[in-house]
């Protein structure tokens, strides 16, 4: 009996002692993330951290707007944009559990107009591939056509044909939306439920994520959402919510922190809430399985020399750090980055949302991780910082040098107004060109947002001025010449990390 009542006394006293150090471990962590905040010039940021299944920390920093200053709270909305892709894994996961689907289902079962660049591949496709980014194809491939465009979801997976593979079936890691946007209409199929429903009634009420919104029209003038901020010029300006409906089983998700720390508590308890089983145990391992495999870079290797194991599951990141595994995913959208990370092991998890493009989102998640696991010997936030700047001023560079280097005394070969018509192809769409005043103007048709102006900048190639507010730099567009001297086509390319311009076919139309 004595040995019992000891053992209980020094669990009660482990218990208190523990709590303390992570409580003195989140008040240093709160600061770094204020200073972070202020480092990066990010208007406004949200943290929670989940730890056995409870919230141990959830706060806002800074602004929602910097129009309005605002505060963000633990329930300021955010686009969570590709963390949602774990959401539609879970949507699947729980037809599979009911023995509507299996994970290594043909997609053509389901979609049988569904193609792409070759007829095995097309026949052979699995909901499994579509969920592990191993179709063939290149990251971020095929973006143009959904992104901010009047495509419908069915519209934008008949034109996923058209792309060229960048790699052999299963063969290689290649970031994919659009065959994600293909799992999640596997789900009406099936169903007989938009995604949106689904999701909704299986997964986001079940877990009281109230506050998480599958549309950008949802955004009403009285929710409590964060807008989105560019920089110009240093400074952040506010611009508009793109709608992702057409591409929602990708990235579509507008959440909190308050509310995404349910989803992490439930990711952890494998699919339980309370005592309802929302997705099976055998399916949460699964989905944090690796499915494709990705090569460590030397780079990285030098960041995380702790890093032996790196891939994808089904909709999750995967890898190692300081002996444990992380389950992660980030989301890109225009003007704001998130990210989920989370250690099965220590069951804990933090995610971070924001209101600008930058990298403290990793940064803060990492800095979380390191103190957690007792490693505090990188400042993640500096390290990425100082890589961003050193980014920034090699693209100055580079454009400087561009200009130093362009023969500003060169004309067009042609007249104006030749350039002037609608360009256009199979996968995209077109392009209208029109002579306004004494510069070209440009619209690409499937796309309000991308319209603007173009100035000569040397022989028969122009730049590329947008018009709209958003995240995209400039470009360039070259008109290509036959032996005719006619127009034929323009290629255009505006250097960014999300979109490839290169990929879309304008051939001039009669």
């Amino acid at each position: 009996m004595r040995i019992i009542l000891s053992l209980l006394l020094a669990v009660a006293f482990v218990l208190p002692a523990s709590a303390q150090k992570i409580d003195k471990k989140l008040k240093s962590f709160e600061k770094y993330i204020e200073q972070a905040r202020q480092d990066w010039n990010v208007p406004g940021v949200a943290v929670a951290i989940v730890k056995d299944g409870e919230i141990i920390y959830e706060k806002g920093f800074g602004v929602k707007s910097v129009d309005t200053n605002e505060p963000v709270d633990e329930n300021t909305v955010f686009a969570v944009a590709s963390n949602t892709k774990s959401v539609t894994a879970a949507a699947l996961a729980i037809l599979v559990d009911e023995g509507k689907i299996n994970w290594d289902d043909k997609v053509q079962e389901y979609l049988p107009w569904f193609q792409l660049y070759d007829p095995y591949v097309s026949a052979n496709l699995t909901i499994r591939d579509l969920l592990c980014h191993r179709s063939g194809l290149e990251t971020f491939s095929g973006d143009l056509i959904w992104y901010g465009s009047n495509h419908s979801r069915e519209e934008v997976l008949r034109r996923a044909r058209f792309l060229e593979p960048a790699y052999g079936f299963r063969e290689h890691f290649g970031y994919q939306n659009i065959m994600f946007l293909a799992a999640g209409e596997i789900i009406p199929v099936v169903t007989g439920q938009a995604w949106e429903e689904f999701v909704s009634e299986r997964i986001l009420s079940p877990l009281e994520m109230n506050n998480t919104y599958y549309s950008t029209s949802q955004l009403t003038s009285d929710v409590n959402k964060a807008m989105p901020h560019n920089t110009v010029n240093d400074n952040n300006v506010v611009i508009e919510y793109v709608n992702w409906d057409n591409i929602a089983p990708a990235g579509a998700l507008v959440s909190s922190v308050h509310d995404w720390s349910q989803w992490m508590i439930a990711q952890m308890n494998m699919g339980m809430k309370d005592t309802t089983a929302i997705w099976s145990e055998n399916q949460g391992h699964e989905m944090w399985a690796i499915q494709t495999p990705e090569a460590i870079s030397p780079g990285s290797r030098s960041l995380w020399p702790s890093k032996t194991f790196s891939g994808y599951g089904l909709g999750w990141e995967l890898q190692n750090l300081h002996g444990v595994k992380i389950v992660s995913h980030g989301g890109g959208y225009d003007g704001m980055i998130s990210r989920t990370l989370m250690i099965p092991e220590e069951n804990m998890g933090i995610v971070v949302l924001t209101n600008n493009i930058s990298s403290i989102a990793y940064a803060l998640t990492y800095a979380w991780a390191d103190r957690y696991m007792g490693e505090e010997g990188q400042d993640w936030s500096e390290l990425f910082l100082n890589f961003s700047k050193s980014g920034q001023q090699a693209e100055e560079a580079e454009r400087a040098a561009a200009e130093e280097a362009r023969d500003k005394d060169s004309k067009p070969s042609l007249p104006l107004e030749a350039y002037a018509g609608t360009y256009g192809g199979e996968m995209y769409g077109n392009c209208e060109i029109r002579v306004v005043g004494d510069q070209l103007a440009f619209q690409f048709e499937p796309t309000p947002l991308f319209r603007g102006t173009m100035r000569h900048w040397q022989y028969d190639s122009f730049q590329l001025n947008w018009g709209t507010q958003m995240m995209l730099p400039p470009g360039t567009v070259q008109f290509i010449l036959n032996p005719e001297g006619e127009i034929e086509e323009m290629i255009i390319d505006v250097p960014n990390p999300d979109f490839d311009f290169t990929e879309l076919e304008f051939k001039k139309l009669p």
